[in-house]
């Protein structure tokens, strides 16, 4: 695990509305090289949020804080594996005061239920639920461990999908981790609320990522997944990072213990 700290010019939110600022906050983002992630973390440190960024990926964490830095934010790039959970807790706890989650890091292999290997259950549940956990409680002990939290507040906000909520078919791993995702958010806003410490999920839809689009070129593919969407489209990373941006802020501060839906109605059949 490396770790480097960046410290350009504060970033200017007069074009944010006050209720959406967060400036003098300190974020972290895991999965932030790419997709989602990159959104996310580009759309809090625009708000006006240190934000710290973590992927295994050095190359791109590297480039998404040079796009934050460019646009006069302040980025902290970190190289770590999130299902490393020593790597973690270490990461976690030198960051000075943690005031927002965004628990991304995730995937998915579409499988037939009868084929999914034991080696494979483990790697998804590993990444997509076990690692969330670790990062969230860390997090939260990072956040508890302020003895102003009450007053100054915090947001866990956890990746969650729409497959969190519904059943799909070749997603019965990754399905049963999301369902997980939604009762860790329930039980632990329960219990952080007293601090307060929000805990909410975000469940897209399919998102125009490089990996979904790649699917979306197969016409049957893109047929089965457009025609389950009332709204007609897949959507944008950016649309993700909008939800995010909402439940970290102050425009959030009574939202806790639920998902923000960002799925075109999909799950509203």
């Amino acid at each position: 695990m490396t770790i480097q700290q960046r410290q350009p010019s504060s970033a200017n939110p007069a074009h944010v509305p006050p209720l959406f600022e967060l400036a003098g906050r300190t974020a972290l983002v895991t999965g932030a090289g790419r997709g989602i992630g990159r959104a996310c973390a580009l759309a809090l440190a625009l708000a006006g949020a240190i934000v710290w960024l973590t992927a295994r990926s050095s190359n791109e964490i590297e480039s998404v804080a040079g796009e934050i830095e460019a646009a006069g934010g302040r980025a902290c790039p970190v190289t770590c594996d999130v299902t490393n959970a020593t790597a973690v807790k270490e990461l976690i706890a030198r960051i000075p005061e943690l005031d927002i989650l965004v628990n991304n890091a995730g995937t998915n292999v579409p499988e037939p239920f009868v084929d999914v290997s034991e080696e494979r259950l483990d790697h998804l549940l590993n990444l997509n639920l076990r690692a969330a956990f670790i990062v969230s409680q860390a997090s939260a002990r990072n956040m508890l461990a302020h003895t102003d939290r009450k007053q100054r507040g915090g947001a866990i906000i956890n990746m969650s999908s729409q497959w969190g909520h519904v059943g799909q078919s070749l997603r019965t791993v990754y399905s049963m981790a999301k369902h997980a995702i939604e009762g860790l958010t329930k039980s632990a806003a329960l219990e952080l609320a007293p601090h307060g410490i929000r805990v909410v999920s975000i469940a897209p839809t399919s998102i125009e990522t490089p990996m979904v689009s790649a699917r979306m070129a197969a016409p049957d593919f893109a047929q089965r997944v457009l025609s389950r969407i009332p709204l007609g489209r897949v959507g944008q990373p950016e649309e993700v990072a909008a939800a995010v941006l909402f439940a970290a802020s102050p425009a959030a501060s009574l939202v806790t213990g639920s998902c923000l839906f960002v799925d075109g109605g999909y799950t509203a059949q």
